[in-house]
């Protein structure tokens, strides 16, 4: 059935622009778009079944969050308070802190009961526009328990309203019983991948390059067995220091590299020949109190796409708004608001390998959200509230 969704004004994003259509209609069938433009435009041969209006909102592609560790146990406010009083990395770590308390509190958590909480953060992403996100594992760090965190990222996709992408990440720090081995995890986490992979449960790969994790070596062993599947690859590089976590990506023609803070000249040139997408993370650079930005000039003069992502996470990144992410990134990194709103639009979707949505355009997807706004720029004026009125998913209403 074609159904008509009349009387909105439309930010289309096509051709580099808002492509905004005053009085625009668009035509689902199925869960794609058949048609979009002025109402007036109509052709007179669509044979619309249902009409819906829109009475003059906002409408634009849905959000998409390309970039969270959505599934967790606990959480870390414990951690955060004691930052905010003046702790550093070393003391939270000694008082059992960091990445290892929530592997410790996502062990010890059944099925049931992390998807009840990713349930609810990814209810809160989608008040906020979202239709497609990404969740990676790496807080479980064993066989058994990253299988655990992946198979609910699986169930949230079904039976959530929101499009899932599962992103393995079992390198993301080295779990407490492989203390002092860390060469003998990453075997553990090649062997472990192809596992996960026949389960159905790995859609990309992932790895924490830095100092205080895996280091370049380590990471192409990951992305050497990820190859080996036919598995994209995404990274986590020069969010500390540059270990050449970039041109590594690049070389495996990832997807993306993340966070980006320390990203060097031969890294920016190494993504830009290989199509990487740069992933912009400013919820963690806000948490931590960075100081040391992404290169948004140099990666916007070499044309290197750039993404805008939430990083939701209990210690760096708890956030659950992406146009707050976007906002950010505006105010922080000095994107422009075209931009961000690219970021967590198409051009997330390209950071997902995704060309099927994030643009309002006939043949894509039909995710758009519906908002009580007059102009997409307004999605990263306004902050500290949502003004999203609905979701619509592959041509149904969600929220």
């Amino acid at each position: 059935m074609q159904r008509l969704w009349r009387h909105a004004r439309l930010a289309t994003l096509v051709d580099g622009g808002w492509g905004l259509i005053e009085d625009g209609a668009l035509v689902t069938e199925g869960e794609h778009i058949r048609w979009v433009g002025p109402l007036a435009a109509l052709p007179a041969s669509m044979e619309i079944g249902e009409e819906i209006g829109l009475d003059g909102a906002l409408v634009m592609p849905g959000l998409v969050d390309c970039h969270t560790h959505l599934v967790y146990g606990g959480d870390r406010a414990a951690e955060a308070e004691m930052r905010l009083n003046g702790a550093g990395y070393e003391e939270i770590a000694r008082a059992g802190g960091g990445i290892r308390s929530t592997v410790s509190a996502t062990r010890a958590a059944s099925e049931d009961a992390l998807l009840h909480g990713a349930r609810r953060r990814a209810q809160a992403l989608m008040a906020g526009g979202v239709t497609t996100l990404e969740i990676k594992s790496g807080y479980g760090l064993s066989l058994e328990a990253e299988a655990k965190c992946l198979r609910v990222a699986r169930r949230l996709g079904r039976e959530v309203p929101v499009q899932v992408r599962t992103t393995y990440l079992g390198a993301h720090a080295l779990p407490p019983e492989f203390e002092g081995r860390s060469d003998d995890y990453v075997d553990a986490v090649c062997h472990w991948m192809r596992a996960l992979h026949a389960q159905g449960l790995v859609d990309a790969v992932d790895a924490f390059c830095e100092s205080i994790a895996f280091s370049p070596v380590q990471v192409a062993r990951v992305f050497e067995a990820a190859r080996a599947l036919d598995l994209p690859v995404k990274l986590h590089a020069e969010q500390l220091s540059d270990q050449g976590g970039a041109q590594l990506a690049a070389s495996f023609g990832a997807l993306s590299a993340d966070h980006l803070e320390y990203l060097s000249d031969a890294g920016i040139a190494a993504m830009r020949a290989a199509g990487t997408v740069a992933v912009l993370l400013p919820g963690a650079y806000y948490m931590l109190r960075e100081t040391r930005q992404p290169p948004v000039a140099a990666l916007r003069a070499a044309g290197v796409p750039i993404a805008v992502a939430s990083d939701h996470n209990p210690g760096t990144a708890p956030g659950l708004s992406l146009p707050l992410a976007a906002h950010m990134a505006c105010t922080f990194f000095r994107l422009t608001p075209l931009e961000a709103v690219a970021g967590i639009t198409h051009q997330a979707a390209r950071a997902l390998g995704l060309h099927d949505r994030g643009l309002l355009r006939a043949g894509l997807r039909a995710d758009f959200a519906v908002w009580e706004l007059n102009h997409p720029n307004e999605l990263v004026y306004w902050f500290g509230h949502d003004p999203c009125r609905a979701v619509v998913q592959g041509a149904e209403v969600r929220t």
